[in-house]
C-alpha cells in the first residue's frame, strides 16, 4: 500500500469542521499532517535529529511558518517573483507557534528540532494563523519526538457582543476584541491580541471561551496520536548529572547566592558581579588536580541562583531590587527631545530606556502589504530596535530579528487603537523606538514612549496609552505564588509568567502572555490583570506629568496635510486626462496631491511644507469639485474669444459661454477690443443646459441697468 492515511475530524462551535490527515504527504519527515478548515490547508512537518550535541543546555527549536502565494492563486510582487525571506506576518505567526510548543518539550531534551508549516491553500473565511499551532502539535503527535502535549491554539474575537472562534477576515474587521490563545487541555500557555479599550473581565471571559474549544481539540489530538500509533516516543539521552557535585555546590554556594539576592540593589550589575564573585570563589576552591565538569557545575550554579531568587520572593515577599511586589520602578519622561523630529519622547523606567520618534509622511510613504490573502497599503508602522549596548554587550548590528519584530508588533497593536480614524488622518505614521538601556519591559517602554511622542507630534490621538509587564513566581508544592508588577529582566528569566498589558485609562488595547509552567488558574490570571491595571494607571499618571493630550498644532517644520472627501464621480475631474489636472495642481501650488477611491468615495490627500502652497492646492481642488449653481456669481478668467462671445473659466476646469449679448447692456456688433484673453471678469451663471450640461453666463446682469432699457 502506497499510503497509510489516518484522518481525524474536529468540530467547531459554529458547525464547521477541521480535518487532520497524515500518511499521504511528506512521509520522510518524523511527523507530517495536513490540516484543513474550509478551503484553507496547512502542511505541517516536524523533524528532530537523533544525535544530540554534547554540552547543549537548551532546546534548539526552530519554527518557520510560510505562506505560498500559489495557495491564493497569486504571484509574489517581489522583484524575483518568488517567495523570499519570511515576512513580518510570517515571523509573527512563527513566534506564536514557537511560544506554544517550546515549554512543552521535556526540560532535558536538547535535540535540534525543526517545525515547518506551509500554507498550501488559502481561504479568507478560514484564516491560517489560527490553525498553525494546531497543525504543528498534530505533526508532533504523528511523530515519535518526545513532547508533553498536545497543545492547540484558536482565535477568539468579540463581534457584535458575541464571542466567535476562528472568524474570517471580513468578520474580524468588526471585532472589538481579537485574541490568539494557545493552551493545553489543563492550562493556558500563550495569549496575544488587541482590543478596543475593553475591561479585564472581558479578556478573562474570552480566554474561558477559547479554552473550552481548545480542550476539545486536545482530546481529538490524543485520539489522533493513538490512531497513528505514535504514543510511545523515542528514547534519548538527557542531561548528564553528578549528584555529589550538585550537593557540594549547594553546600558551598547557596547561602552566599541568597545573600546576593537580598542586597536589594536597583543596579543589575551589582547582582551580576555578586553572583560572579560567588562562582569564582567556588572555582578557586577546586584543587588543581581535581577534575570537575565545568559546564555541569555552571548549570547547577545557575539553578541555585534561580532557586534563591524565587525563594526570596515567595518566603520574604521581597524582590531582587528591593521593591514591593506591586511597586513600579521610578519613571522619568520628556517630550520634544529631538528638535527636528516631528514628534519625540524619552521614557525611562528604572534601568530601561526608550528614545522614540514619530515621523509623519505622505501617502507615497505607505508600506506595501503583499501576502497571499492581502494586497494593500499600511499607513502605520512601528519599528523597535534593540542594540547590544543597551545591555552592555558587544553584538553585530544586523537587521531586526524575530524578537524585534515581535516586540514592535505588540507596541503597534497597543497604539493603533488610539490613532485618528483613517478618514481623518492624511498622514502615513512611522514610530521608531530605539532602546538605549534595557532591564526588562522594553516593549512596554516603547508603548509609553510612543504614546508620548504621538502627543508631542500634534497628531490627535484618542487618549494616552501605557504598558506594564507582569510576572509570576509560584511553587506547586506549597501553593505559594506572587504576582510581580513591572518585572526586571532577571525576574522575566526566573519567573513562571511574562504578561504584558497595555491600555488607556478606559481599558485594555493589547496584551501578550507566555506561561513557562502549568497551573495558572483564572483566579490568579484575574488577579494579575487587576494588579496590572493599577500599575498601568500609575504609569499613566507619571506620563501625564509630562503631557496629557496631543499638542494643539503640529510642529512648525512638520509637513501640513489635508484630506478632502469627494464624490466618486469627481475623481476623474481631479485627476484629469492622463493625470494632467493633478500634475498641473502640483506644479502650480508646489504641494503633493494623491487620490484614492475607498468605500464608494474619493479621498484627495494634499501635503505641503507651507500654508501658501496648501491654500493654492486646496482652492484648485475645491474649485474642481464645486458643483455650479444657477444664480451664483463667480470670478472668472477669459479663456478664448469668438465672434459670438467669449468662453470664461468660472470654476477650475469649468468653462461657460458669455454670449456677446450678455457682456453689456449696450448692443455689441463684434468682439474686437471688448475683452482680452486672461482678463478677469465677474459673471453670473444663468443657465445649465439639461441635455448638454453646458453653462450660460451673463456679465451684464451684474452691471447697472440703463434707464432707457426695458425689463
Amino acid at each position: 500500500m502506497l499510503f497509510n492515511i489516518v484522518t481525524k475530524t474536529i468540530p467547531l462551535p459554529d458547525g464547521r469542521e477541521i480535518t487532520i490527515e497524515t500518511g499521504k504527504l511528506a512521509k520522510q519527515a518524523d511527523g507530517s499532517v495536513v490540516v484543513r478548515l474550509g478551503n484553507t490547508m496547512l502542511l505541517a512537518t516536524v523533524v528532530a535529529n537523533k544525535d544530540i550535541k554534547e554540552g547543549l543546555d537548551f532546546l534548539p527549536l526552530s519554527v518557520d511558518y510560510q505562506e505560498k502565494f500559489a495557495a491564493a492563486g497569486r504571484i509574489p510582487g517581489s522583484f524575483q517573483r518568488r517567495e523570499g525571506k519570511l515576512s513580518d506576518h510570517e515571523v509573527l505567526t512563527s513566534r506564536l507557534v514557537d511560544r506554544v510548543l517550546r515549554p512543552l518539550f521535556p526540560d532535558d531534551y536538547h535535540a535540534e528540532v525543526q517545525v515547518n508549516i506551509l500554507l498550501i491553500s488559502a481561504d479568507a473565511t478560514a484564516l491560517p494563523d489560527a490553525l498553525a499551532a494546531l497543525a504543528a502539535s498534530a505533526a508532533l503527535a504523528a511523530s515519535d519526538i518526545p513532547f508533553n502535549g498536545p497543545v492547540s491554539e484558536v482565535r477568539v474575537a468579540k463581534i457584535n457582543g458575541e464571542y466567535v472562534i476562528n472568524p474570517g477576515s471580513a468578520e474580524l474587521e468588526k471585532a472589538t476584541l481579537d485574541l490568539m490563545v494557545g493552551a493545553t487541555y489543563s492550562d493556558i500557555a500563550m495569549v496575544e491580541g488587541e482590543m478596543d479599550e475593553v475591561s479585564e473581565e472581558e479578556v478573562v471571559e474570552a480566554l474561558k471561551v477559547a479554552h473550552e474549544v481548545i480542550k476539545n481539540q486536545c482530546l481529538a489530538l490524543k485520539e489522533f496520536e493513538a490512531a497513528v500509533g505514535k504514543v510511545t516516543k523515542r528514547e534519548y539521552v538527557g542531561d548528564a548529572s553528578d549528584v555529589e557535585l550538585e550537593q557540594r555546590l549547594r553546600a558551598f554556594a547557596y547561602d552566599k547566592i541568597y545573600a546576593v539576592t537580598q542586597l536589594g540593589s536597583t543596579n543589575k550589575t551589582v547582582r551580576k558581579d555578586g553572583f560572579k564573585a560567588v562562582w569564582e570563589e567556588f572555582t578557586a576552591s577546586i584543587a588543581e588536580d581535581e577534575e570537575v565538569n565545568q559546564s555541569l557545575a555552571k548549570r547547577y550554579f545557575n539553578d541555585l541562583v534561580w532557586e534563591a531568587s524565587r525563594r526570596l520572593v515567595l518566603d520574604e515577599r521581597k524582590r531582587l531590587d528591593g521593591r514591593r511586589l506591586d511597586e513600579v520602578r521610578p519613571i522619568a519622561s520628556e517630550v520634544d527631545f529631538l528638535p527636528n523630529a516631528h514628534g519625540s519622547a524619552l521614557f525611562t523606567r528604572g534601568e530601561t530606556q526608550s528614545l522614540t520618534t514619530v515621523t509623519l509622511g505622505t501617502k507615497n510613504d505607505e508600506q506595501i502589504i503583499d501576502t497571499p490573502l492581502k494586497y494593500g497599503y499600511s499607513k502605520f508602522m512601528l519599528h523597535y530596535n534593540f542594540p547590544g549596548f543597551s545591555t552592555g554587550e558587544v553584538k553585530p548590528n544586523r537587521g531586526p530579528g524575530r524578537r524585534e519584530v515581535g516586540h514592535g508588533n505588540l507596541a503597534l497593536r497597543a497604539l493603533k487603537k488610539v490613532l485618528p480614524p483613517v478618514e481623518d488622518n492624511p498622514y502615513t505614521i512611522r514610530i521608531v523606538s530605539d532602546i538605549l538601556e534595557s532591564n526588562g519591559s522594553s516593549s512596554m517602554a516603547t508603548v509609553c514612549a510612543g504614546s508620548l511622542a504621538l502627543m508631542d507630534s500634534g497628531l490627535k490621538v484618542k487618549a494616552p496609552v501605557s504598558g506594564i509587564a507582569m510576572g509570576l513566581i509560584s511553587d506547586e508544592v506549597t501553593g505559594k505564588y506572587a504576582v510581580l508588577s513591572d518585572i526586571l529582566g532577571d525576574e522575566d528569566h526566573l519567573g513562571d509568567m511574562d504578561f504584558k498589558v497595555t491600555g488607556t485609562e478606559k481599558g485594555i488595547t493589547a496584551c501578550q502572555m507566555d506561561m513557562k509552567v502549568n497551573g495558572l488558574s483564572f483566579e490568579v490570571l484575574t488577579e494579575a490583570l487587576m494588579q496590572a491595571k493599577s500599575g498601568r494607571l500609575h504609569i499613566l499618571g507619571e506620563m501625564n506629568k509630562t503631557i496629557t493630550e496631543s499638542r494643539a498644532d503640529l510642529k512648525p517644520h512638520t509637513p501640513r496635510a489635508v484630506v478632502i472627501k469627494i464624490d466618486r464621480e469627481m475623481i476623474g475631474a481631479v485627476i484629469g486626462p492622463g493625470g494632467k489636472v493633478v500634475q498641473d495642481i502640483q506644479k502650480e501650488s508646489g504641494a503633493t496631491v494623491s487620490i484614492e477611491e475607498k468605500d464608494g468615495a474619493g479621498f484627495v490627500s494634499i501635503f505641503s511644507a507651507d500654508k501658501t502652497s496648501m491654500d493654492k492646492a486646496v482652492a484648485r481642488i475645491k474649485g474642481i469639485i464645486l458643483v455650479p449653481e444657477i444664480g451664483e456669481i463667480y470670478s472668472g478668467k477669459v479663456k478664448s474669444i469668438m465672434p459670438f462671445g467669449a468662453f470664461v473659466e468660472f470654476l477650475p476646469g469649468k468653462d461657460g459661454l458669455l454670449h456677446i449679448s450678455e457682456i453689456k447692456w449696450e448692443r455689441l456688433e463684434k468682439m474686437d477690443g471688448v475683452l482680452e484673453v486672461g482678463e478677469e471678469v465677474q459673471v453670473k451663471l444663468v443657465e445649465i443646459d439639461k441635455k448638454t450640461g453646458k453653462y450660460r453666463l451673463s456679465r451684464k446682469v451684474l452691471l447697472p441697468k440703463p434707464e432707457n432699457k426695458n425689463d
